[in-house]
């Protein structure tokens, strides 16, 4: 870019000169900055509207799908057991004892002050055969750190107990297992593997002063107790799973008197289904509503402050078939029924007592109406949201690309407005640097003419 002479010659403020006649030039990038400005304002709205869409349609297909509604209940006759359901639970009831709760083995060494010097190698082997070697030198410390850097499910600790008669500080090792349940059983030797299959190895846990104060067992449930139908179930941990279908069952304590578990109709459940989907529908028609509003001016100054989708047809009528798909009549009766109504302000309420009264005089009649609202409102949503062709997502794809075309348009004439820029400063440098030879020239003929003699000397 040429540098400019501001005013050396000519007195004139150029740079002053130049920048006002750039603003001039630069009133088109200007105006086409600020469309871009008022594009995005719109391209906003209509993305958050089309976020609250999908919400919706997506809640409003899942509701719509096969068995949505046929949401059940687990409960338990006692504190002895804790049932859940999950979403393919059916209903049933199953009565049974829980005769031993799953525990995970727990066994201690005798009383030592080291590891015994002979011999020297730890072979820890679990419930399917597996068996570990472990080298120890002398130190407890050495085996508890082994046992647990051998990764087989044990934890070793280092207890403090009484001193011996020399006064000596003693000390149990104790390992245990760390998940519950008969096939996490563990052994422990003083040998090798040789040593164990040769029979010369020591149980660590059979010497005198050790034991193993709790035994590995399963969690155990009797069906059908006092009958020739009479059953045990075994579970390693205290979650029976799948115990009735889509049932799990987790015992607590043990227990003489029968435990009985029931899986009934959810209609709590239900009722919180309609309940989101309307409050969904009212976010979405919510949204439309505040955006389409006009705030009057507050002074007699102050203008009008319009909603960004206000007088947008597009809006308007993704709004009304959702409204339409939401509150029009279902077999020949009025949504109001079962308390989803239409509101003066063009919106839906969810009256959730008259929900569930309607549901437990005739369940399956209501949920047949809330799956066929669901479909209707899952198909206004899907036309304006779809990620491929909706209604507001081709809107926003055209704006979007609208602003890359202006942003486009912006930057090249922001690239032009610096060519012109630099072509004015060269200009008038030029005329700067032309007007100062003019000067010189003049006083150099002034001070010729000046040094000519006059007639009047001769």
């Amino acid at each position: 870019m040429a540098s400019s002479i501001d005013g050396i010659a000519s007195g004139l403020q150029t740079k002053a000169l130049i920048d006002q006649l750039m603003q001039v030039e630069a009133r088109p990038q200007t105006l086409l900055k600020a469309k871009v400005n008022t594009t995005q304002g719109l391209v906003t709205p209509l993305q958050q509207l089309n976020t609250r869409l999908s919400s919706l349609t997506e809640l409003a297909t899942k509701t719509a799908k096969p068995a949505a509604l046929d949401l059940y209940k687990a409960s338990s006759s006692g504190d002895a057991a804790k049932a859940t359901a999950s979403s393919s639970a059916r209903p049933g009831s199953l009565d049974f004892t829980v005769k031993q709760l799953a525990q995970s083995q727990s066994s201690v060494s005798a009383p030592l002050t080291s590891f015994p010097v002979q011999p020297s190698t730890l072979t820890l082997r679990t419930k399917d055969g597996t068996t570990t070697e472990v080298e120890i030198t002398g130190s407890l410390d050495e085996v508890v750190a082994a046992v647990t850097k051998a990764n087989v499910g044990i934890t070793a600790t280092k207890i403090s107990v009484n001193k011996n008669a020399d006064g000596e500080q003693q000390y149990r090792l104790q390992f245990t297992a760390k998940e519950p349940g008969a096939e996490h059983a563990f052994e422990v030797f003083r040998g090798t593997v040789d040593d164990i299959a040769a029979g010369t190895a020591i149980d660590f846990f059979a010497e005198p002063g050790a034991a193993t104060v709790r035994a590995a067992q399963d969690a155990e449930v009797v069906l059908w107790g006092g009958t020739s139908a009479e059953q045990s179930v075994m579970s390693s941990s205290n979650t029976f799973a799948e115990l009735l279908p889509g049932v799990d069952v987790t015992v607590n304590k043990v227990s003489v008197d029968p435990v009985s578990v029931t899986v009934a109709g959810d209609a709590e459940g239900t009722t919180a289904v309609a309940k989101e989907l309307v409050d969904s529908l009212r976010s979405a028609l919510s949204f439309i509503s505040t955006n389409s509003a006009v705030t009057p001016g507050i002074t007699a100054t102050a203008k009008a402050n319009a909603g960004k989708f206000v007088g947008d047809s597009m809006v308007r009528g993704i709004a009304q078939s959702v409204l339409s798909a939401a509150t029009a009549p279902v077999d020949g009766r009025s949504t109001a029924e079962i308390g989803i109504s239409l509101t003066r302000s063009g919106t839906v309420e969810f009256d959730e007592k008259k929900f569930t009264a309607a549901l437990a005089a005739n369940p399956d009649q209501i949920k047949e109406a809330l799956t066929l609202i669901s479909t209707r409102v899952a198909e206004a949503g899907k036309k304006g949201s779809d990620k491929f062709d909706g209604e507001v997502t081709r809107r926003i794809q055209s704006q979007e690309s609208s602003i890359r075309s202006m942003n486009d348009r912006v930057a090249d004439w922001g690239r032009s407005l610096d060519k012109r820029r630099a072509t004015m400063e060269r200009t008038y440098a030029a005329l700067e640097v032309t007007l100062s030879k003019m000067q010189s020239q003049g006083n150099w003929l002034s001070s010729q003419i000046a040094n000519i003699p006059s007639r009047s000397s001769y």
